[in-house]
């Protein structure tokens, strides 16, 4: 919120004590207080862009409420703005009639193919949106040494950003075995960011090994699965981001960790969050209902979305409705579901009935539309994928619908003249993974292996989308449509495509760093819905496909993953061969 000068603070003062109209009063209301679990039927005044209070006011624009509830704008603690595939306008657009009002960004995703410039972009690109866009900056580019990515940031870094007022800490942690064992490097970006927030990112970490990582000033967790490692982590004093998204979503799990004791320690975040998804189930109005569906009192839901996120981050004034307040907020004609029908941004109307009204004049997209995407993918032929037989059993990666997390399963390769192939019977298909970043070398031979869990019975999907150094990633049921997919992919330097072995069926280009699009909600949405449309009519079983794909390559998240250089065992944290 902007500083007061003593005559805006003079006014402020006349107003809260109603000697003075407000700016704004919305009448009839039901106040919904993050403070103490209560409704208040009252008038709400708002004023200077803050809330004044509760009581007989009066305002210069006067709504009548007729009892919908209001509640304060949600904050998404935890997002990867490339997962949305949309520019931070288009983003912003798509969550705010939602009742979210403020976003913590992790830009990992673009840092991993274009570092520091890549993260700057994104900043200058979110200013000025009705949604405040915070930035937590990625701790781990690569993120892990069994996977290089385009760039390298170090702590001197990351450290020249430290200054901007939506720079908040340190993202994610997510190299905890490079923790854990002393790297230098990353003890040095610890060191730096000692003295703000540090997320944290330890799937399954536990015991003495959790308390060496807690020790060092790591706050929270967002991949916590499991109600018994929720409970462990708050035992020690993290705070837990219950994560549901569109790929990973552990709500169900989680939700009994949230009691009387412990909510003001808890909170919601979406992490990945598919565009189709944001325009046809909303934002963190989908999670906040999600978890009233599934027991939990709404206030206190409203709350993990709002009151307890701010506090987190260390968001003054943010995430409640009270005296002096930032009078950012949604309201509802009901309080479960919770559905906005208004949304509030510094007292002013941005979004109404589910679309926006206040975006003003669109920014300047040049320095998105003037960023490179690498693509050093050159000439691919069948035979860079043949593998020969080396064995009788494979190492191959379960997929797991609604989950980041993957199977380490052994299983009985088909072997044809003397190589392993596809078998789509078995729903045993081949994962390539192409280093897209090899400037001024020869391409290198891609990493083959094989996945379980994706269904198709034919051709292929391929992508730059692919966490968290976003090489080109493919999986397919015929070599042929492996080839012609990665193709499609790489001659428009990223995107998502889908392939028969003679034909591009479906093609959605992503030209910002391969990542994301710069055309609007709607248009992205549609391409998104064509490659996935696609995908199921090729076999695939899984809801979001591309989102399934697009974690297989990262190697911080257990059990097997494929990299650029090969299979990872991540529970070990060191590179496996294919056959056993």
């Amino acid at each position: 919120m902007p500083l007061m000068d003593i005559a805006a603070l003079t006014d402020l003062i006349e107003v809260a004590r109603g000697r003075k109209p407000a700016d704004l009063c919305l009448r009839n209301a039901r106040i919904v207080n993050v403070f103490t679990g209560e409704i208040h039927s009252a008038h709400l005044g708002v004023h200077q862009g803050r809330v004044v209070g509760w009581g007989d006011y009066r305002g210069g624009e006067e709504v009548d409420l007729r009892g919908s509830y209001v509640a304060p704008g949600f904050i998404d603690g935890h997002l990867h703005l490339e997962s949305t595939l949309l520019s931070p306008r288009e983003c912003a657009r798509a969550v705010l009639p939602h009742g979210t009002t403020a976003v913590v960004l992790d830009p990992h995703e673009i840092a991993n193919v274009l570092g520091l410039p890549g993260v700057r972009a994104l900043i200058q690109a979110s200013e000025g949106l009705p949604v405040d866009f915070f930035f937590m900056l990625p701790s781990c580019v690569p993120a892990s040494p069994l996977d290089p990515s385009a760039a390298v940031l170090r702590g001197a870094d990351l450290h020249t950003l430290r200054g901007h007022p939506r720079v908040l800490g340190l993202a994610e942690m997510m190299n905890f075995p490079g923790l854990l064992h002393g790297d230098p490097e990353v003890l040095e970006k610890i060191v730096l960011f000692q003295d703000s927030i540090v997320d944290g990112h330890c799937p399954k970490l536990s015991g003495m090994e959790l308390n060496a990582y807690r020790s060092c000033g790591i706050s929270s967790d967002h991949e916590t699965t499991t109600l018994a490692e929720a409970l462990e982590k708050l035992s020690k004093g993290m705070i837990l981001m219950i994560r549901e998204g569109s790929q990973s979503k552990d709500m169900a799990a989680l939700i009994a960790a949230v009691t009387d004791t412990t909510w003001p320690r808890c909170l919601f975040v979406s992490d990945d969050r598919h565009p189709t998804d944001l325009l046809r189930e909303g934002h963190m109005d989908h999670v906040v209902n999600r978890a009233m569906a599934l027991g939990m009192d709404p206030v206190r839901a409203i709350a993990l979305a709002s009151w307890t996120t701010a506090q987190a981050f260390g968001l003054r004034g943010r995430g409640a409705l009270a005296p002096g307040y930032a009078a950012d907020f949604s309201v509802s004609p009901t309080l479960s579901p919770w559905k906005p029908c208004l949304v509030f941004k510094d007292g002013r109307c941005v979004a109404r009935d589910g679309e926006c009204c206040g975006l003003g004049e669109p920014p300047d997209d040049t320095i998105l539309e003037s960023l490179p995407s690498p693509m050093a993918v050159g000439r691919v032929d069948p035979n860079d994928l043949r593998v020969p037989a080396e064995g009788k059993q494979l190492r191959v990666i379960g997929v797991r619908e609604g989950s980041l997390i993957t199977d380490h399963l052994v299983l009985p390769a088909t072997i044809r003249d003397n190589a392993a192939v596809c078998d789509p019977e078995r729903d045993l298909l081949k994962i390539v993974v192409f280093d897209r970043y090899r400037s001024g070398q020869a391409p290198a031979r891609p990493a083959v292996g094989f996945v379980r869990g994706f269904g198709l019975r034919e051709g292929a999907l391929a992508s730059t989308v692919a966490h968290d150094s976003h090489h080109l990633i493919a999986v397919g049921a015929e070599d042929e449509a492996i080839v012609r997919a990665v193709r499609a992919v790489a001659d428009s330097r990223g995107g998502l495509s889908v392939s028969s072995s003679t034909a591009v069926i479906a093609h959605l280009p992503l030209p910002v760093a391969g990542l994301m699009s710069l055309q609007p909600l709607e248009e992205v949405c549609r391409g998104l819905e064509e490659v996935t449309e696609a995908a199921h009519a090729l076999g695939s079983s899984l809801k979001h496909p591309f989102m399934a794909l697009s974690f297989l390559a990262l190697p911080v998240i257990p059990a097997l993953k494929m990299t650029s250089r090969g299979l990872v065992d991540v529970e070990r944290f060191q590179s496996v061969p294919l056959f056993v």
